[in-house]
């Protein structure tokens, strides 16, 4: 499992070191693709969202930039590269690039249920797939604690403290995927490895939402939502030093 996100996401960041001729990739924020293109129920908000509305349930995607989450977490997001943000690299910036990297894709996930007894979405059946044929899936609690062990020397002293500083404001804030009853709202965080360079379009699928269960608590009734959000991707020439 470790060895699969490491993986994902050094194919991520190879390509910012070798593009060749000193030119690098950068990527703007993804936002929503136009009403006509995404699927029917699905709304586009001002707020950069997407949003499946059914009566008055509402389960709605918005991608989550940087420094939205830096600004969430100020105190977190100040020491560079010993930032405790789990989500971003801070104020660190490459030395190479002179551009801060993002360490993840993020959207954050909110259900509100107005219309059904309860409902459930699992966070570890949202996935993405790019137009290009890339797939990603959703990092789940322990995926995104593996990624930090390597940062950990030993399980004491400082770099343990940031560890576990990580760890609480991931806790905190990943998308739970409990049920929701009528009249409640849930909301959170669902993380992925970051894109490639090469994606500009991408389609978040949140597969097998529970809109019904039986007296056993057993699915009886699901349905598939899909989301679909663009990006630039532009190539510069690296930095003179």
């Amino acid at each position: 499992m470790r060895m699969k996100l490491m993986l994902n996401l050094c194919f991520v960041l190879f390509p910012l070191f070798i593009v060749g001729c000193g030119y690098h990739y950068f990527a703007g924020d993804l936002i929503p693709q136009s009403k006509t293109i995404q699927a029917a129920k699905m709304v586009v908000r001002d707020d950069r969202s997407v949003a499946y509305v059914h009566e008055r349930l509402e389960i709605s995607l918005r991608p989550v930039t940087d420094e939205e989450l830096n600004r969430k977490w100020p105190e977190a997001s100040n020491r560079g590269l010993k930032s405790t943000n789990p989500y971003t690299y801070g104020n660190w910036k490459d030395p190479v690039t002179k551009h801060t990297p993002r360490r993840f894709s993020v959207f954050l996930l909110k259900v509100k249920n107005y219309t059904y007894p309860k409902v459930q979405v699992d966070p570890a059946k949202v996935k993405i797939v790019s137009k290009n044929g890339r797939e990603y899936s959703s990092l789940s609690m322990l995926e995104l604690e593996e990624y930090y062990y390597p940062y950990v020397r030993g399980y004491a002293g400082v770099a343990h403290n940031r560890f576990e500083a990580r760890k609480d404001i991931l806790r905190a804030t990943l998308y739970a995927g409990d049920v929701i009853f009528s009249g409640q709202e849930s909301e959170g965080y669902v993380v992925f490895p970051q894109l490639h360079p090469d994606v500009r379009e991408i389609a978040v699928n949140i597969n097998d939402v529970v809109l019904r269960f039986n007296i056993l608590d057993e699915p009886v009734e699901t349905t598939d939502l899909v989301s679909r959000f663009h990006r630039d991707v532009y190539k510069a020439r690296r930095p003179r030093s």
